[in-house]
């Protein structure tokens, strides 16, 4: 069945590129634009210098005081604490990126990676507040609790589901080196990774951005089903949407904290394509992001009810 979807789903795209190209064109046009103006330049940096501390295991020389602050609030390893920092600091798709690096290098257990990659999993913070607060909604001065409203939800998550993994496996003591090494092939390598990891997100922006524009055949869709429909496929493109629409900004800001605390369909095939080869399941990945959606967004809405907040809409 699955496969079925995906050969019917790429063949439907196909036949739309052949049958409308004055849609499809500019779409995937614009698509790469966005990917190389906004995505490249924040994320690039961050997947080359991981890469780098992943590889010479200078990422211990701050994993492990950081540890020493963490492990009273979230149950995780010392080497776990790095993809959790990273991911919640570098923003989506480095968490999961990294998990399934240190997964498949031994450095964190299978139980620690399978919700560490959910959790670590977020859209950065640079993403939030300067493409979304600053640049599409105009509304800086939220930035704060928006920050408090997307990330204390997977937080107060990962508390939960890892102290239940904990009962089951203990994977807070291992006996991973932490010999520190460092040479030019290791930087060569991060870079090589860093650009293959980019490009392939830009592929899958791409793709999803094209497949938004079939919305453009269909006139007659209310204002709030198709940004609805162009945030649950792709989250920059649900942005705009949301930036350009005439709903009131409440409106847009709530739903650009769902859009956000779901990532997209484009989010969850390119996390897939970074976890695929290490038996990590994307059926919780899914239901969890699903779950965050909610959660966030009844947050977002009870805290922009409260007076000192609800002064800016």
């Amino acid at each position: 069945m699955k496969k079925m979807f995906l050969l019917l789903s790429l063949l439907s795209l196909f036949l739309y590129l052949i049958a409308f190209p004055q849609h499809a064109v500019p779409a995937a046009a614009s698509g790469l634009l966005l990917w190389y103006q906004i995505i490249l330049p924040t994320l690039l940096p961050f997947a080359i210098l991981t890469g780098i501390c992943l590889s010479s295991n200078l990422f211990y020389l701050f994993a492990r005081p950081l540890h020493r602050m963490l492990t009273h609030v979230l149950p995780v390893s010392i080497e776990g604490t790095f993809p959790l920092a990273a991911g919640f600091l570098f923003g989506f798709p480095m968490g999961s990126k990294i998990c399934a690096s240190m997964l498949e290098e031994g450095k964190i257990s299978y139980e620690e990676a399978s919700v560490l990659f959910i959790i670590s999993n977020n859209m950065s913070p640079v993403f939030v507040s300067s493409f979304i607060l600053n640049q599409s909604l105009k509304l800086p001065a939220l930035i704060p609790v928006t920050f408090l409203i997307l990330y204390l939800p997977p937080l107060l998550l990962g508390r939960f589901l890892l102290k239940r993994r904990k009962k089951h496996a203990d994977f807070l003591h291992k006996n991973t080196t932490s010999r520190f090494q460092f040479h030019f092939k290791i930087i060569d390598a991060a870079i090589i990774n860093g650009f293959e990891t980019l490009v392939r997100l830009g592929g899958y922006i791409m793709l999803f951005s094209i497949a938004v524009s079939v919305l453009s055949l269909l006139p007659d869709i209310p204002e709030l089903v198709r940004i609805l429909f162009t945030g649950g496929i792709e989250i920059t493109n649900g942005i705009w949407a949301v930036a350009e629409s005439s709903c009131p900004l409440l409106t847009k800001y709530l739903l650009c904290i769902a859009f956000t605390a779901f990532g997209g369909c484009s989010g969850i095939a390119q996390t897939t394509a970074m976890v695929q080869e290490t038996g990590l399941s994307i059926r919780p990945y899914i239901l969890t992001k699903f779950l965050l959606c909610m959660e966030s967004s009844l947050l977002a809405y009870l805290i922009c009810r409260m007076p000192a907040i609800s002064v800016y809409f």
